[in-house]
C-alpha cells in the first residue's frame, strides 16, 4: 500500500484537499480489483509547533509515507507566519526519501522549505512571477500544468490536483488503475499545459517610466509594424539601451512582447467572434497569416483553429 500525506497548513484549499482524498480512495478500490493495495491517505496540521495527524484512512499502522503533497490556496500565497514546523518535517520526509509534490500555490511552501532550489518547478500562472521573485534559485515554467522531475512534481493550476493524483496513480498503482480512475471521474487524462488558460498579463509596476510609457503606446498600437530603431526614437532611447531596460523591466524582448500582446488580442476575437483565422491575422499585425499561426502555436502550444474548437463558445457546442 502507498502512504501518501497532504499537509492541511494554514490557508491550503480544503477542496483540493480533500478531493485528493477521495480520489485516492477510489483508485485504491480499483486497485484492489485488479489484486493491487492502492493508498493510505494521511492529513498533517501544525498543532504546537509540530505536524501530527489529523486524518488517517487507514488507522492503527505506523506512518511510511512514499509522497508528501501540499495543496494549493485560497487565501494568499504561502508560506505564511509560523509555518516552520511544517517546512522542518516536508525537509525531513524529503530528506529520506519521500516524493514531495504540489498544486497551484502549494510550490511556495516546497519554495520555502528550499526543496525547489535549483530545480523546475510550476505555479499557477498568475503565481509565477511572484515565485520568481521571493525564490530566484527556483526555476519556474508556467507553461506546463506538470512538471515531473524525480522525487519532486509540481503542478500549476487550481484544479491541477486531479492531474498530480493521476500521475501518483499511473506511478504507483499502474497505467489500467489510473485510465479507471479518470472514467471515474469523467476527467480527461491526457496531458495538459497551462498556457491555454493563462492570459497575458505584462508588468507595470517595475519603476521605469520610459518604458511604461512604450508599454502604454504598444497596448493601443500593438498591430503597428514598428523596428526596434521606430520604439527606441519614441521614448528617445538608443536601440541598445531599450533593449537592454525593457527586457529588464518587462522580462520580454520588444519583439517578443508585441507578439504576446498581439495573439492575446487573437485569442479573444478566436473565442468570441465568428472572424477567419486569416482575417483575426490581419486585424492584430500580421500580413502572413503562416507567419500568426507559427508565432500563435508558438506561445499558445496549438494552432488558432484548435484553440477556437476547444475555446470559443460555438467550438464547445
Amino acid at each position: 500500500m502507498t502512504e501518501v500525506g497532504l499537509l492541511n497548513y494554514p490557508g491550503a484549499q480544503q477542496a483540493a484537499l480533500h478531493g485528493l482524498t477521495d480520489l485516492f480512495r477510489v483508485s485504491t478500490q480499483m486497485a484492489k480489483q485488479h489484486g493491487g493495495a492502492g493508498f493510505r491517505v494521511t492529513h498533517w496540521v501544525m498543532q504546537e509547533q509540530r505536524m501530527v495527524c489529523s486524518f488517517d484512512s487507514e488507522p492503527g499502522r505506523d506512518f511510511e509515507p512514499a509522497v508528501v503533497i501540499a495543496p494549493g490556496t485560497m487565501e494568499g500565497v504561502p508560506p505564511f507566519p509560523n509555518m516552520e514546523p511544517c517546512l522542518d518535517w516536508l525537509r525531513e520526509r524529503h530528506r529520506k526519501g519521500v516524493t514531495v509534490c504540489s498544486v497551484c500555490g502549494g510550490a511556495f511552501v516546497l519554495a520555502g522549505a528550499g526543496l525547489l532550489d535549483g530545480r523546475k518547478g510550476t505555479t499557477h500562472w498568475m503565481f509565477a512571477r511572484q515565485l520568481a521573485e521571493l525564490y530566484p534559485k527556483v526555476m519556474v515554467d508556467s507553461d506546463q500544468l506538470l512538471i515531473e522531475d524525480g522525487d519532486i512534481i509540481t503542478a500549476g493550476g487550481v484544479m491541477a490536483w486531479v492531474d498530480l493524483a493521476l500521475k501518483l496513480v499511473h506511478r504507483f498503482a499502474g497505467p489500467s488503475v489510473m485510465l479507471e480512475t479518470a472514467r471515474f471521474f469523467l476527467v480527461d487524462p491526457a496531458g495538459r499545459e497551462q498556457r491555454f488558460y493563462s492570459t497575458f498579463t505584462p508588468n507595470l509596476t517595475h519603476g521605469d517610466e520610459l518604458v511604461l510609457q512604450l508599454q502604454h503606446w504598444l497596448q493601443q498600437n500593438y498591430a503597428e509594424n514598428q523596428s526596434i530603431a521606430e520604439l527606441a526614437d519614441k521614448i528617445q532611447m538608443s536601440e541598445r539601451t531599450l533593449l537592454r531596460r525593457f527586457q529588464k523591466a518587462t522580462g520580454f524582448k520588444p519583439t517578443e512582447y508585441v507578439q504576446s500582446l498581439r495573439v492575446g488580442k487573437a485569442r479573444e476575437a478566436l473565442e468570441f467572434s465568428t472572424d477567419t483565422v486569416n482575417e483575426i491575422a490581419w486585424k492584430v499585425g500580421y500580413e502572413d497569416p503562416s507567419a500568426f499561426r507559427k508565432v500563435f502555436r508558438k506561445i499558445i502550444g496549438v494552432s488558432p483553429s484548435d484553440y477556437r474548437r476547444r475555446f470559443s463558445p460555438a467550438g464547445m457546442n
